[in-house]
């Protein structure tokens, strides 16, 4: 029976990558005689921007100075949030800015900037930066940006339209949006929580103190009277324009501590807490905070004051910098140790250490690709916000999939298959009678799964990390021939909608914990990527859709086993179906908190 599934799936797989390929060449001819004829679809948010490289753009290398092209991302950034709102914008905060490319006199620069997502008043805008050599016509990608906008007009309250994406790389960046702002919103609780609750490792008391920078050498300040060629349109000083003084006294810092020309390979973030105007001063300080074996982060702040009221600053943006110095074959250089000041300077030096940690838990968890992501990655509390981003960010992405195709349908039950790079994935669909709200708290016990999937034997609660994210040890049947069962250690993540239209997402996937390894009496199984979407299709009726993605050598354990499917896809699904009608009212109390 299990090899009747498998075989099923796989011609079903077969069929549907040979259909979607000749509906691929026909819908490609058709683009490109669209594009041809210049009526391709374009995103309305989008601007493009194409700068040359002029002499007066560059540093000390010849190359484009990172503070120049900043000012170019503000701007294109800014026009194509303004072209969504109707009104004028001010930038809030850019971050996750990444370096890959240097980009040298006599090049390109395009810069291409859409907006991703809109909230109440402010928006996400992915910007998306490519150089280009018109000699060879080569191309590189030097960084991609993310910029929050917020809409501001004087004598009404802004309600921003909502996006409609339309493209799968545009359902893509608006479902994953809202997980972003997320994640910028508890950013510095996250900070503060690792840096309270776990070591964060440093061997700052055995280092040779005489070997040591002192970290006061490299202090800057700076000052910057703002004049009327550094103001906006809105009459405030550019963002860009701040970004470039920032980068300016960081860049500085860092040569101080290293003796030696720098270069900036990432910024963490720029927040911008507040306007500043023609006429105001701006003082900049950057100190490098702490310096690692091959890069070193720098801090710098702006504050604002006016000439008659200096005693009044206004801090208006902060920022952290990633700088190398690299050699001649452009391989990082081993830098000196630093040594903080004690009380501020010992806590920037431990707070530096941990942003490190999680740039690396990020770079790990968030960055990689799908495929290169592993089925179990660690369980760490202090990765819990990315292990939980990238969790319901993967499940968001698959949903957002357009080359879905219809396989089966029995008793209302739809059956859709994928096969896409080395993953099989389907998603099962039906509508039932239930408020989605009481279907998502239903559904989001997997304690309570074993009721009506018999593929879950047992699912015990191991941990409950917070409101939305708890840890599983299930149990399922032996698979096929095997004599074992199964067990896997499941990450649960919940999320709730976050604007009209939106579901209610229960991601899953597999983690490590220390004390839940592999025992000899069941057979450790791993999922990637599962889970359920809830949309609310009116008063007590939902679609409910549960959705599993594995690589080719998982198709028999995603047939029969933590899936919830085997070759009774349509009694299984409609077992769910009648679990939830017959506990709708359960809840019923609990569901104001919602």
């Amino acid at each position: 029976m299990i090899q009747n599934v498998g075989n099923h799936l796989r011609r079903g797989f077969a069929s549907v990558f040979s259909s979607r390929t000749s509906q691929k060449s026909a819908s490609r001819a058709e683009h490109n005689g669209a594009m041809a004829d210049g009526e391709g679809y374009r995103n309305p948010t989008e601007v493009q921007m194409s700068q040359l490289v002029l002499p007066c753009h560059t540093n000390q290398h010849s190359e484009l100075s990172v503070g120049q092209l900043l000012k170019w991302i503000d701007i294109a950034a800014c026009l194509s949030a303004e072209r969504h709102a109707g009104c004028p914008c001010v930038t809030a905060s850019m971050d996750d800015i990444y370096f890959e490319h240097t980009i040298s006199v006599g090049q390109v620069v395009n810069i291409k900037a859409k907006v991703n997502r809109a909230f109440n008043s402010s928006m996400e805008v992915g910007i998306q930066v490519v150089s280009e050599d018109m000699c060879s016509e080569k191309q590189w990608s030097v960084c991609k940006a993310l910029a929050t906008f917020v809409a501001h007009r004087e004598i009404s309250k802004v309600k921003l339209k909502q996006i409609t994406p339309r493209t799968e790389e545009e359902k893509t960046e608006y479902s994953v949006a809202a997980e972003r702002r997320r994640m910028r919103m508890v950013y510095e609780d996250t900070i503060k929580d690792l840096l309270a609750n776990y070591v964060i490792q440093d061997d700052l008391g055995s280092r040779d103190c005489s070997s040591m920078v002192p970290a006061e050498k490299t202090r800057v300040e700076s000052v910057e009277l703002v004049v009327p060629s550094h103001a906006n349109h809105q009459g405030n000083t550019f963002g860009g324009q701040i970004m470039a003084w920032m980068e300016n006294v960081a860049t500085i810092a860092a040569s101080r501590l290293c003796c030696a020309q720098p270069t900036l390979k990432a910024i963490e973030m720029f927040h911008f807490r507040g306007p500043s105007q023609i006429g105001d001063r701006l003082v900049l300080k950057a100190i490098v905070n702490n310096a690692f074996k091959h890069s070193m982060e720098v801090g710098v702040r702006v504050d604002a004051y006016r000439q008659e009221a200096e005693i009044h600053r206004r801090h208006i943006n902060s920022a952290f910098m990633t700088f190398v110095v690299l050699d001649a074959d452009d391989q990082p250089q081993l830098l000196p140790w630093i040594r903080p000041q004690p009380g501020d300077g010992e806590r920037r030096y431990r707070e530096a250490s941990a942003r490190k940690k999680i740039r690396l838990d990020r770079k790990y968890i968030v960055s990689c690709k799908q495929t290169e992501v592993p089925l179990s990655v660690p369980w760490d509390p202090s990765n819990q916000v990315y292990l939980s981003y990238n969790n319901v960010s993967s499940l968001k992405m698959l949903v957002a999939k357009d080359n879905w195709v219809l396989s089966s349908e029995t008793n209302q039950v739809r059956l859709y298959t994928l096969e896409d790079d080395k993953f099989l994935s389907f998603y099962m669909e039906m509508v039932v009678h239930v408020d989605a709200a009481q279907a998502f708290q239903l559904l989001s016990d997997l304690s309570r799964r074993p009721v009506w999937d018999k593929h879950y034997r047992s699912a015990e609660l191991l941990q409950q990390v917070d409101e939305d994210d708890a840890i599983y040890h299930v149990i399922s049947p032996p698979l096929g021939g095997e004599t074992k069962p199964q067990d896997f250690v499941i990450l649960a993540s919940r999320r709730k909608p976050c604007d009209n239209g939106d579901p209610y997402v229960i991601a899953l996937r597999s983690v490590m914990l220390p004390t839940h390894r592999e025992t000899p009496e069941y057979r450790r199984g791993e999922t990637l990527c599962s889970g359920f979407c809830l949309w609310r299709e009116g008063d007590q009726l939902t679609k409910v859709s549960y959705y599993n993605q594995a690589t080719t050598g998982f198709l028999n354990y995603l047939t029969t086993n933590v899936a919830g499917l085997s070759s009774e896809f349509c009694t299984t699904f409609k077992a769910c179906e009648q679990f939830l009608l017959d506990n709708r009212n359960d809840l019923a109390p609990s569901l104001q908190t919602l």
